[in-house]
C-alpha cells in the first residue's frame, strides 16, 4: 500500500488576519479578536505584533491589556470569518474533494491521488498557499507527511506563512524529538503527569509498552503508543458528525474520597472549558447546542458509570454544574475511582467535524 499523501492547512492568526484584511491601516500594530476595552470577556486570537508581548488566545482581556497596554481589540463578527473560510474552501477544491474541515481555519486535505504537480503533496501545499495570499490576502502555513497527526505537527513548525514536509522516511527520526506536548489530546493535566514520569519526548514514550499506556492512560494509550512512532491510520473524512466533546483524566492514585475528586475536577474542567470554547467560537449556532452534560467514573475494578443530565445551550456549562453531577454519580458509592470524564453530548444527527481523537464519555 503507497503511502498517503497529507496536507494540513492551518491559517495564520486567522481572524485578526481577516480583520487586518478590511483594515490595513490597522497594519503592523498589535490588535486580537475578543473582549472589550473595559477588560471584559476573552479574546479568540491575537496577530504576531500583539503575541511579541505574550498576548495570546483565551486570555482575558484584562489581562492581556496588563501585557500590551496599546492593544487595539476588535469585536467578534464570525459572519465575515466564515465567508473568508469558504473562499480558502473553494481554493482547497480546486486539488481534492478529501477534505476535513477541522475548523474556520483549518483542514485536512488528501492528494494521494492527485495527478496535480505530478502528483507532488509538497507542490500542491505550495500552490495552495500561494493562492490564499495573491487572491485572498492572508497566509497559510502547510504541513505535508504520510499522516494526519505528523501533518497537523508539521504545519506548526514554521509559522507564520510557512511549509514542513515529513517524507515517510523520515518520520522515525522526526517524532523522536518530539515533545509530547504535541500530540493531539495531550492536554496539560495529562502532560504533567507524564513529565513527572520523566516522559518529555516521543522517545520517552516509545520505552513503554502499549499495555503500560493503556494502564497509565486508560484507551488513549494506544493512541498514544502509535503517535510516539508516528502511526496514524486515521483517514480524511469529509463528512462526520460530531456527537460528543470530552475530556478524561486517568490518576495515577486512586482517589477514595469525594472531596479529592472535586479538587481534581478543577484541572479536567479547565482543560474542558478552554476546548469549548475553541469549539463554540469556530461553530455555527445549530453546531454548538449541547442538548447534555455528562460525568463518567471508573473504579478501582474496571467498571464505570455514567450520569448525564438535560443541559439544552450553546454556553459554556460551569465547573459547579459539573460538581452537582459528580456528587450524584458519586451516591452510594464506596469504590475508588480510578478516572473521571466530563463532557457534552451534542443532538442525535447533529452536524459539526471531528476534530481529532476523540476522548470517549461512554
Amino acid at each position: 500500500m503507497k503511502p498517503r499523501k497529507i496536507i494540513h492547512i492551518d491559517m495564520d492568526c486567522f481572524y485578526a488576519a481577516v480583520e487586518l484584511k478590511f483594515r490595513p491601516d490597522l497594519k503592523g500594530r498589535p490588535l486580537a479578536v475578543g473582549g472589550s476595552a473595559e477588560g471584559r470577556g476573552v479574546l479568540t486570537t491575537a496577530n504576531y505584533e500583539a503575541r511579541r508581548f505574550g498576548v495570546k488566545s483565551a486570555m482575558t482581556a484584562r489581562q492581556a491589556l496588563r501585557l500590551c497596554p496599546d492593544l487595539i481589540l476588535v469585536p467578534v463578527d464570525f459572519s465575515k470569518y466564515r465567508t473568508e473560510s469558504r473562499k480558502v474552501r473553494e481554493i482547497f477544491e480546486r486539488y481534492t474533494t478529501k477534505i476535513e474541515p477541522l475548523s474556520l481555519d483549518e483542514a485536512y486535505l488528501d492528494v494521494t491521488d492527485s495527478a496535480i504537480e505530478a502528483g507532488s503533496a509538497t507542490r500542491i501545499a505550495e500552490r495552495i498557499r500561494r493562492e490564499i495570499r495573491e487572491e485572498l490576502e492572508l497566509s497559510a502555513s502547510a504541513g505535508v507527511a504520510p499522516n494526519k497527526f505528523l501533518a497537523k505537527v508539521a504545519s506548526d513548525m514554521n509559522k507564520p506563512d510557512g511549509l514542513t514536509v515529513v517524507r515517510p522516511e523520515q518520520v522515525a527520526e522526526f517524532v523522536r524529538t518530539l515533545p509530547v506536548t504535541r500530540i493531539w489530546g495531550v492536554g496539560r493535566v495529562t502532560a504533567e503527569r507524564m513529565h513527572r514520569m520523566g516522559i518529555k519526548t516521543c522517545a520517552d514514550l516509545q520505552g513503554y509498552s502499549v499495555t503500560q499506556l493503556i494502564e497509565k492512560f486508560g484507551q488513549f494509550g494506544t493512541s498514544l503508543y502509535d503517535y510516539a512512532r508516528g502511526i496514524d491510520n486515521r483517514e480524511v473524512v469529509t463528512e462526520r458528525e460530531r456527537k460528543s466533546l470530552s475530556v478524561e483524566e486517568t490518576f495515577r492514585v486512586d482517589k477514595r474520597s469525594p472531596d479529592e475528586l472535586r479538587r481534581e475536577m478543577k484541572a479536567v474542567y479547565r482543560d474542558f472549558a478552554e476546548r469549548f470554547q475553541r469549539f463554540i467560537e469556530r461553530s455555527t449556532d445549530e453546531e454548538s447546542l449541547a442538548r447534555s452534560l455528562v460525568v463518567k467514573l471508573k473504579f478501582s475494578d474496571f467498571k464505570q458509570k455514567v450520569r448525564e443530565r438535560r443541559w439544552e445551550r450553546a454556553e459554556c456549562p460551569s465547573e459547579a454544574d459539573f460538581i452537582s453531577l459528580l456528587d450524584e454519580a458519586l451516591q452510594g458509592e464506596t469504590r475508588a475511582v480510578r478516572l473521571l470524564g466530563i463532557g457534552v453530548r451534542f443532538h442525535d444527527g447533529g452536524p459539526g467535524r471531528d476534530r481529532g481523537p476523540q476522548l470517549r464519555l461512554g
